[in-house]
């Protein structure tokens, strides 16, 4: 478990902020972006209107693609593949953007190793994924599949819940995106971490339940004897390229 403090961020904003801030960065060469968004969500979460760039969308599930190009029309190519076994030459994005989708995948390093190989020295890689040392992540990993479907279909209300399409899928939590074992392989690869942040905003459920669900997750840290977190749910990462 690593034991450094994490910088909480109070909403998604703050959080959006911090990468739109690397990424104008980046960008202030003038030149076009690159950017690949790997494992599609259902919408681009990030405002880059002063940035002049390509976003090409890569993910596993045809339905979720398909869901995208229809309803957002946002991406500039679509990929149906495997993160794992996809083709794309070396240095072929500025940023690479992927958001909750290692903690899915058997054999996330080799994923990592695509990243860096895909991304241009000097460019960034922003991910987000659950903590698996937070109550949150500890509850997903020790709870079946069928059951994180309920909760999101009852708890959190979200309807279309284990459609095609739509998550939640199921969870793998391979070491390396671990927090020991993120900046394990940043240091093996020359990766350097500019920002690490907790969500310290996540509260899910309305109501009753949002309570129930709070003293739920203080109660699993006592019982942990402090090694789970319950001060935040997710984490955000962004890595540089040397």
């Amino acid at each position: 478990m690593s034991t450094q403090k994490l910088m909480l961020a109070d909403s998604w904003d703050q959080e959006n902020r911090i990468i739109e801030t690397e990424i104008k960065r980046i960008a202030a060469s003038g030149r076009q972006l690159r950017i690949l968004e790997a494992g599609c969500g259902q919408e681009w979460p990030l405002s880059l209107r002063e940035v002049d760039y390509t976003l090409t969308g890569l993910d596993l599930d045809k339905d979720a693609l398909e869901i995208r190009l229809n309803s957002k029309r946002d991406l500039h190519t679509a990929v149906v593949g495997d993160l794992r076994t996809a083709e794309f030459a070396e240095a072929s994005f500025d940023v690479i953007y992927s958001a909750f989708v290692l903690e899915h995948i058997a054999g996330a390093e080799t994923v990592l190793r695509n990243f860096k190989k895909w991304l241009r020295s000097g460019g960034i890689i922003v991910l987000r994924l659950p903590n698996p040392e937070s109550v949150h992540g500890f509850i997903t990993r020790v709870t079946p599949h069928w059951f994180h479907v309920l909760f999101y279909r009852h708890v959190l209300q979200l309807k279309n819940a284990g459609q095609p399409g739509y998550g939640p899928y199921p969870v793998h939590y391979d070491a390396v995106i671990w927090r020991k074992g993120i900046k394990r392989f940043c240091i093996n690869n020359g990766l350097v971490i500019l920002a690490e942040n907790g969500d310290g905003y996540i509260k899910p459920g309305q109501g009753l339940v949002k309570v129930f669900v709070g003293l739920f997750k203080k109660v699993i840290k006592w019982l942990s004897l402090g090694r789970l977190d319950d001060s935040h749910t997710n984490l955000l990462y962004v890595i540089q390229k040397q």
